[in-house]
């Protein structure tokens, strides 16, 4: 890539692709029906998990070569290794935010240094890309809790954040004046997941309250930017969220309502995605931030 423009396009261009075809990229994984039979972020060699828009992306380029393994390494990483990358191997793009110093006066003509930041971009490639790796870069992760256990976890992660969540009616929402996540009863979902990927939905609402996030990214009405920026957002947490608890998030029924206005916000800005991305992640991360040490993500 040769500048950050390149990047935000390519990125940017992928996902547009994705909802063009009706795919949400965020939940590609868990249509595709995943051959490892479970779902976890991407992971660098060192086991790091991807965050931001970089989950998006290795997301989807796992899906579309077949990957199963979580784990990407750099061509020097697989060298370090004693391993080689095979030989015709695609790689994959991630991105990561940089700066650089700029000298200049203020407007009382004092020197000042000003960090200009800037997207760069380099390449991974998957562990299944590479021979000669130690055994446990081949290892795929697999679902080891049992169902009530793993969902009682689950309670006990978004119990941990004391939010005011009541059930009753057939809606799922957060009100931003009663700070408030209404939730039908977990008899009237089709299972447990998808109560669980619902509530994710809107605990990533939840967070963009004055007293937490305090996100505002405008729009009240559906047809806003806006009000869709938002909901990428909640829907991206979301994802994030099922993919660090072990569930499947569902697909709504309001997807379809939804991908024309998404296809519009990223269109008219390419940087769209990134910072519904961004706000996904720190979302995620204000929700781990409330469980205990040992469990935190």
């Amino acid at each position: 890539m040769s500048n950050k423009t390149d990047i935000y396009d390519t990125v940017t261009n992928k996902i547009i692709a994705d909802l063009e075809r009706g795919n949400l990229t965020w939940l590609q994984p868990w249509q595709a029906q995943h051959h490892a039979g479970h779902i976890c972020r991407p992971l660098r060699a060192s086991g790091e998990a991807y965050r931001g828009v970089n989950v998006l992306m290795l997301w989807a380029s796992a899906l579309e070569h077949g990957f199963n393994n979580p784990i990407w390494l750099t061509y020097k990483q697989a060298s370090a290794l004693n391993a080689h990358v095979k030989k015709g191997s695609e790689g994959s793009l991630v991105v990561y935010a940089d700066s650089f110093t700029k000298n200049g006066t203020d407007e009382n003509g004092t020197e000042v240094e000003t960090a200009i930041p800037f997207m760069k971009a380099y390449t991974v490639f998957n562990a299944e890309q590479v021979n000669g790796l130690p055994s446990h870069f081949y290892e795929i992760p697999t679902t080891v809790n049992k169902e009530n256990a793993r969902f009682e976890s689950v309670e006990k992660f978004f119990s941990a954040t004391h939010a005011k969540i009541q059930h009753g009616g057939n809606e799922a929402f957060y009100s931003t004046s009663g700070d408030i996540v209404q939730m039908p009863p977990i008899e009237t979902f089709l299972d447990s997941e998808s109560y669980y990927a619902t509530l994710a939905h809107e605990m990533t609402h939840w967070t963009r309250h004055e007293t937490r996030l305090d996100r505002n990214l405008g729009g009240k009405r559906f047809a806003d930017t806006g009000y869709a920026m938002e909901e990428l957002v909640a829907e991206i947490g979301a994802a994030f969220l099922c993919a660090d608890l072990g569930i499947t998030p569902e697909t709504r029924e309001d997807h379809a309502a939804y991908i024309a206005s998404w296809l519009k916000a990223l269109r008219n800005d390419k940087r769209a995605i990134f910072t519904a991305a961004s706000h996904a992640q720190k979302a995620a991360d204000h929700l781990h931030g409330y469980q205990p040490k040992q469990g935190a993500f």
